[in-house]
C-alpha cells in the first residue's frame, strides 16, 4: 500500500472530517461521502478551519493548505467511489447502518479494494456477515482527532486476511501512525483498558468525593493529557457511552465494566459534550 493511493472516507463527521484530512494531508487523493450535501459542507468547512489555523501558526504553507483541501472530494454517491483502492468508513455507531453502507459500497468497489470501519464500539466480524468478500474487511480504529492522535488500532475480524491486516497497518505506520494489531474483542484494546478510567471517575463524583473539574485536574497533574470528564466531552459522551456498554455486554455483564447511570442520562438528555455545546462542561459556539 502507498502513500499516494485513493480512498473514500465515508462520513464527513467529526471521525470522518478528521481521518480524510490526515490522508490527504499524507498525499492521497481522498473521496469523502455523505448521503446529502449539508453534512459535506460542515464537514469541509471544519477541515478548512483547521488547515488554516495550521496556517496561521506557521505550521503549514499556503501552498501546501491549498494542495490539502484539493485533494479532497466530495461526493453524495457511492458509484462516485468506483475506482477507490481503500474505503474507510466513519458513520454513526449502529449496525444495521454500517452493514447496509457496506453492502452498498462493496457493489460499485473493486475487488481488491479493501474496507475497513472505524467503529469503536462494534464487532468487526459482524459489520462484515453482509458482505461477499469479508476477508477483505478489517477495522481501523482512529481516535479523536484523528489527524493528530498517533494510535490506529488494526482489527482483525474472524474472517479478515491477516495479510490485508498486515499491509494496512504497514500503510499506517507509512503514513506516520502508530499502528497496533489488535483482535475483534469487546472495545478491542484502548477501549477496554480505558473503561476503569472512566467509569471509576463517575463514582468518585457520585460518591460526593470530588467535582468533575476536581477529577480532571487531578489527572492532569498525574500525567495524563486530559481528565476523563473533559476527554468524553472532546470524544463525544454518546460514543464514550456506546463503547462501555458494548465492553459490558460483550463480556457477560462483568461488573468490572458496569456502565454508569449518570451516563445515560447525559445521552439521553443530548448532552453528548463539544458537537453539542453541552456535556459536564458548557462549550460557547
Amino acid at each position: 500500500m502507498k502513500a499516494g493511493q485513493i480512498c473514500a472516507v465515508l462520513g464527513a463527521g467529526t471521525m470522518g472530517g478528521g481521518i480524510a484530512q490526515f490522508l490527504a494531508t499524507a498525499g492521497c487523493e481522498t473521496f469523502l461521502y455523505d448521503i446529502d450535501e449539508e453534512p459535506l459542507v460542515k464537514g469541509l468547512e471544519s477541515i478548512r478551519a483547521r488547515l488554516l489555523r495550521l496556517e496561521e501558526k506557521k505550521k503549514l504553507s499556503r501552498e501546501a493548505r491549498e494542495s490539502v483541501i484539493a485533494r479532497i472530494h466530495p461526493v453524495t454517491d457511492l458509484s462516485s467511489l468506483s475506482h477507490v483502492t481503500c474505503v474507510i468508513e466513519a458513520v454513526v455507531e449502529r449496525l444495521e447502518v454500517k452493514r447496509e453502507l457496506f453492502a452498498g459500497v462493496e457493489k460499485v468497489v473493486d475487488d481488491q479494494a479493501w474496507l475497513a470501519t472505524n467503529t469503536s464500539s462494534l464487532s468487526v466480524t459482524e459489520i462484515a456477515t453482509v458482505l461477499h468478500r469479508p476477508e477483505r474487511m478489517m477495522g481501523l480504529h482512529f481516535f479523536n482527532p484523528a489527524m493528530i492522535m498517533p494510535l490506529v488500532e488494526v482489527v482483525s475480524g474472524e474472517r479478515t486476511d491477516e495479510k490485508v491486516a498486515k499491509q494496512a497497518a504497514e500503510w499506517m505506520s507509512n503514513l506516520g501512525k502508530e499502528a497496533v494489531m489488535v483482535k475483534d474483542t469487546p472495545g478491542f484494546l484502548v477501549n477496554r483498558v480505558a473503561r476503569p478510567f472512566h467509569n471509576e471517575a463517575y463514582r468518585i463524583v457520585g460518591d460526593g468525593v470530588a467535582e468533575k473539574s476536581q477529577v480532571d485536574r487531578i489527572l492532569r497533574e498525574a500525567g495524563f493529557p486530559m481528565g476523563p470528564f473533559e476527554l468524553q466531552d472532546l470524544i463525544g459522551i454518546d460514543i464514550n457511552y456506546a463503547a462501555s456498554v458494548a465492553v459490558y455486554e460483550g463480556n457477560f455483564q462483568d461488573p468490572r465494566f458496569r456502565p454508569h447511570p449518570a451516563q445515560r442520562k447525559l445521552v439521553e438528555s443530548g448532552a453528548l459534550g463539544r458537537k453539542s455545546g453541552r456535556g459536564h462542561y458548557t462549550y460557547d459556539e
